[in-house]
């Protein structure tokens, strides 16, 4: 049985990891920084603390041959540090590299990272997706952090021989969702008319099944080695195609307003939410041929079923 090592774990995706990954048959050791009640029995605990430069990792490495990395300091719409790439990288970089070379010294075999698409970019061109090889063109000091995190973490791949593999999720959906996410679901909940009925982006998404899937295809698959792979569903949807069948799933009537995407942009520059605007309007795709191709992988879970999931629990969760 091999034993894995699970950072982040009682986050949004370590969660749903903490509980596929001993169904699958692996021993799992959550690094957490205090005991949580939220984790499953069959996870054991080992408190380390937080993701830092100093931080001791021995006593949760002890035999442990996959090391998975979900913690990080996340992105957040409104950042209130005074030098926002500092905390970053004082986080995501050199945490991450701390933990990596305990690792690699303890005898880790894998080291499996979740990054972002931020490390592509913000933004695509219609019919010109993002792709696993494209050069970095993070835009933000979290996409930066992330992306001198990958490079570092190849780096010590090469110098060590501890296999790394590089996973860059779009948006994560699923149940217990927050953020714009859960915000839309609020919206259309409430019935409330939206004026996002006449927008034609494109928008790569993942659910939080497909992406848990991928992470437990890539602990033991030979070719999944030092790769970079992006994840998403495989079904792109437009804002008002999301809308639409969220708010099927949702159970309620569509009420969505059909205003031009340009009057949009312009009102959202006036009021100080064009970056809002821009995820809600704007095309980000992502080519995922590479993760099928070498991994011979496929979503197992549609997008329809997996909105689905995702409003049930929504519907669940205000009910009670």
């Amino acid at each position: 049985m091999s034993r894995v090592l699970l950072t982040g774990a009682t986050g949004f995706i370590g969660r749903s990891l903490s509980v596929e990954l001993p169904e699958k048959g692996f021993e799992v050791i959550a690094a957490v920084r205090r005991l949580s009640d939220f984790l499953p029995e069959t996870v054991q605990q080992v408190v380390v603390g937080d993701l830092a430069s100093e931080t001791d990792w021995s006593k949760a490495l002890t035999a442990v041959s996959i090391a998975i990395h979900t913690a990080a300091r996340v992105h957040v719409m409104t950042d209130t540090a005074a030098d926002p790439l500092a905390e970053f990288r004082r986080v995501n970089l050199d945490g991450t590299m701390n933990f990596a070379k305990q690792a690699a010294a303890a005898g880790v075999k894998r080291f499996i990272f979740l990054s972002s698409i931020k490390v592509n970019g913000e933004s695509t061109w219609p019919g010109r997706p993002f792709t696993a090889d494209d050069s970095h063109a993070p835009r933000d000091p979290y996409g930066v952090s992330k992306s001198e995190t990958e490079q570092a973490l190849l780096d010590l791949s090469a110098k060590t021989g501890m296999e790394v593999v590089i996973i860059r999720p779009v948006l994560v959906y699923g149940p217990e969702v927050k953020a714009n996410f859960l915000n839309m679901m609020r919206w259309l909940s409430s019935g409330v008319p939206l004026p996002l009925g006449a927008v034609h982006n494109k928008r790569s998404l993942v659910s939080l099944d497909n992406l848990v899937d991928l992470i437990i295809t890539c602990i033991n698959h030979p070719a999944a080695a030092n790769q970079v792979f992006l994840a998403s569903d495989g079904d792109d949807l437009s804002t008002t195609e999301l809308l639409q069948r969220l708010s099927l799933s949702l159970g309620k009537p569509v009420r969505l307003i059909p205003v031009p995407v340009g009057i949009l942009r312009t009102v959202a520059k006036l009021l100080g939410k064009y970056d809002v605007a821009q995820r809600l309007i704007g095309s980000l795709q992502v080519d995922i041929t590479k993760t099928q191709k070498l991994l011979n992988w496929q979503p197992p879970v549609s997008v329809n079923e997996a909105l689905q999931k995702t409003a049930l629990a929504f519907l669940q969760q205000k009910r009670n």
